[in-house]
């Protein structure tokens, strides 16, 4: 068989970072490239807290990979297959059945809830939903729960608990998400039951703690008006079935406990020969570059990346797909033997999702909130897919169109 001529990359994790990798790479047709994800699709966080409040179905927050790097018309492969470790020193990537050789290597495979081991009874009865299976069984449990609750009409019942650990982005939009749910749900159905009871407990002096204070003044009263109750300045300590006990003492019922406290970089990274920080996170220099190797790229969640004023960048979609970007253009360089970039990489913007049709943030130094910016972030959610899916519809054309005769 005669050996191809051609660079070989591979990119593992097919998250927003390296799917943006792979969107810019795939132009040129001298690569070679090779998708690896355990999974057989692209999950967008982004939509989840409209997944468990029934907005959208999981089809609706998710693009099949396989069609999806089919659809290029150079050559991309998609390998649905679990990376168990990496032979740096021999290049190859090492998956549950196979291995595979690479020229450059990008990892982006993101992050996962971490499940703090100090808290008694997390990991039994607390919810994580960055991952879709995650997100999809707390959806059918809770619209079970919802169920078993209206079930009793005509006779009183109590409301619906969840307390929600962690005030951070994720928590936020998941609590005004929940709650903009439950109310409408409620005004529209005249049940009884009419209550949704949300606690959203953060270990700060106010939530989205390091973000701007006009966005954490509007989240604040608009959370309020939502009716959810925040517990500033205590944390969980241990959970049973069916409550949570607070490190000051207090001890709140529950049918629910979603977890949004922290995230750790996804299992594979703890077998990795690569230098880590003390949190495990991925070392990486100023051109995304693996402090150990120079072929290696690591983009995304896994890695912790800091602004030109060592601020620390948040994990967002936004800045791992400016990640991938930056990868994919300094693979390149590296082919053409030329200076690398180095990463200017800044937040342009953030919008937080408040419930049905509002949301507030603050967009290249601009403020917005209310409809205007609900739009926003409906608009640019959209436009992400609309390419994904478009990308996708391409590969299926490709697997099911048959010469004509």
């Amino acid at each position: 068989m005669q050996k191809s001529d051609k660079t070989k990359i591979v990119i593992i994790g097919g998250g927003y970072a390296g799917l943006k990798a792979l969107q810019n790479l795939c132009k040129d047709p001298k690569y070679e490239i090779t998708l690896i994800d355990k999974n057989a699709y692209h999950f967008m966080q982004t939509d989840v807290y409209d997944l468990i409040a029934n907005e959208y179905d999981f089809a609706q927050v998710c693009v099949d990979l396989f069609t999806y790097c089919t659809g290029f018309k150079n050559e991309v492969t998609f390998l649905k297959q679990e990376v168990k470790n990496v032979d740096f020193n021999n290049k190859k990537v090492i998956t549950d059945s196979q291995r595979i050789t690479y020229d450059y290597l990008v990892i982006a495979v993101g992050a996962q809830t971490k499940f703090v081991s100090s808290i008694s009874g997390l990991k039994e009865f607390g919810h994580g939903i960055k991952a879709l299976n995650r997100a999809m069984y707390f959806k059918q449990k809770f619209e079970m729960s919802l169920f078993q609750k209206i079930d009793k009409e005509g006779s009183y019942c109590k409301p619906l608990s969840i307390v929600i650990a962690g005030a951070g982005l994720s928590g936020v939009e998941i609590a005004a998400q929940m709650a903009s749910f439950a109310k409408d749900f409620y005004e529209q159905n005249h049940f009884l039951c009419r209550k949704l009871s949300i606690v959203l407990i953060n270990s700060s002096e106010h939530i989205l703690k390091g973000l701007d204070k006009y966005l954490v003044e509007c989240s604040e009263k608009h959370l309020e008006e939502l009716a959810v109750i925040i517990k500033n300045n205590v944390r969980v300590e241990s959970l049973t079935e069916s409550h949570v006990t607070l490190n000051n003492g207090e001890i709140l019922e529950m049918d629910f406990m979603i977890f949004t406290g922290g995230i750790e970089p996804n299992g594979v990274v703890a077998n990795l020969k690569l230098s880590k920080n003390k949190f495990g996170f991925l070392e990486i220099n100023e051109y995304l570059q693996s402090v150990d190797y120079e072929d290696v790229f690591i983009v995304g969640d896994c890695s912790t990346l800091y602004d030109q004023d060592n601020n620390k960048l948040p994990p967002t979609a936004d800045i791992a797909e400016q990640m991938g970007t930056l990868a994919a253009k300094n693979i390149r360089k590296m082919e053409k033997k030329k200076q690398l970039l180095k990463s200017r990489i800044k937040q342009r913007g953030i919008l937080i999702a408040l419930g049905r049709n509002y949301a507030c943030g603050k967009v290249y130094g601009i403020y917005l909130k209310g409809c205007i910016a609900h739009l926003m972030k409906k608009s640019i959610e959209k436009i992400h897919l609309y390419f994904l899916d478009r990308q996708s519809k391409k590969g299926c054309k490709k697997i099911f169109c048959t010469p004509q005769d």
